[in-house]
């Protein structure tokens, strides 16, 4: 049997030309980038290609590129290094119900340290209101944090907006871009960003390597205390061959981009329309339009999400509920239950992400698939009784 992948918002497979770049720095350019030799010279060349490629990409300098260990540090790194340096100013943040649990737990272990967070709602869309942001923030409110799109439901949030409103107000925007960067156009000056993270494995890259964008300017305390790996602000010999890799992941993005945006939003339709006419009593997660091209995300009534993922699993079809972080939770997606649907159809959700290799071919399988799946599924389920 054909295994069929299809969670490609939890990672992804390294590109061929990744994997050719990085393979030398396992090897022969194996120097530390700090020594000052030839083969820590070396390795220091090999990051600052790539800190320049990404900085291009992204319209920033490349003294504003930090590399961290992925998603998660650089948002940390971003949260808690902002609302430390900037304690004289104030205390209060602004974010969203429906941000990653790095964003929602970092935020949480800042509550328990004395400063204020204010949650802006969504709509059943997943939508955020840049009005209700402006409204939220105070004189004590240094950051505002907003992700890009969600990485559950998909949802591009107007972020633009947003970083125009605290441009306004003097407060500084951070915003998660795991989902986006290398897959839609960022430019950190037309959408008004602060602050950026980014994961390279999300792009085709390797794991264990990110970026945060600092803007020039943006008051940060150092996250990792140690040496003077990224100008002083992130200590730990830095991780090469990653950051090389997650250099030619953009170098390839860059290139591949919009094509592979056309086709997957292509397939991403025809899995809706698909499963819409062949199961009743469904309902799109997200919004109808503003999403990404690769993410379909669905309730399905009187079926438990998890006895989905099993049953599609025998059939060789590997999907997810949501977000990989917490896929070993039993409590719903609070993404879904930030959107209004109550406990039992946050339970029933399915999300089935695409990517560079899906096929029309796997798209057909799996619409072949899962109607069976979830027909069995719910003759068994007593809550269509």
């Amino acid at each position: 049997m054909k295994r069929i992948y299809m969670d490609y918002a939890a990672t992804t497979p390294m590109h061929p030309e990744v994997l050719e770049a990085m393979g030398p720095y396992f090897a022969d350019k194996f120097g530390n980038p700090s020594s000052i030799h030839s083969f820590g010279r070396e390795a220091r060349e090999g990051i600052d290609a790539s800190r320049d490629t990404i900085a291009s990409f992204m319209g920033a300098k490349s003294e504003e590129i930090f590399f961290t260990s992925g998603g998660t540090e650089s948002d940390n790194f971003a949260l808690e290094g902002v609302v430390y340096a900037n304690e004289k100013k104030g205390n209060h943040i602004v974010s969203t119900t429906i941000e990653h649990h790095a964003v929602i737990n970092c935020l949480k272990f800042l509550e328990k340290r004395g400063f204020k967070v204010t949650y802006v709602p969504v709509d059943g869309d997943g939508l955020v209101d840049p009005e209700d942001v402006r409204k939220a923030i105070t004189d004590k409110t240094v950051l505002v944090s907003v992700m890009h799109a969600n990485n559950e439901i998909g949802t591009i949030e107007p972020i633009s907006v947003i970083g125009k409103i605290c441009r306004e107000k003097n407060v500084y925007f951070h915003t998660d871009a795991v989902q986006t960067f290398g897959h839609l156009k960022v430019d950190v000056n037309e959408l008004n960003i602060d602050l950026l993270s980014a994961s390279a494995h999300k792009l085709y890259g390797p794991k264990g390597v990110g970026i945060l964008y600092v803007r020039k300017g943006v008051k940060l305390v150092p996250y990792l205390h140690g040496g003077e790996q990224e100008r002083g602000k992130r200590a730990s010999t830095e991780n090469v061959a990653g950051i090389v890799g997650f250099g030619k992941a953009v170098d390839v993005a860059k290139r591949e981009m919009a094509e592979l945006e056309g086709r997957l939003s292509t397939m991403r339709d025809k899995l809706v329309r698909g499963i819409s006419s062949s199961i009743e009593k469904i309902r799109l997660n997200g919004h109808p339009a503003k999403r990404l091209a690769n993410n379909v995300n669905v309730s399905i009534n009187y079926v438990e999400g998890e006895s989905m993922l099993l049953k599609l699993d025998l059939e060789g079809v590997s999907a997810s509920t949501g977000s990989a972080c917490s896929s070993n939770s039993l409590e719903p997606s609070h993404v879904l239950l930030a959107i209004g649907l109550p406990h039992e159809v946050a339970h029933s959700s399915l999300r089935l992400t695409l990517g560079r290799w899906t096929t029309e071919e796997e798209i057909d399988r799996v619409l072949d698939v899962l109607p069976r799946v979830v027909n069995k599924l719910r003759e068994m389920s007593p809550l269509r009784k």
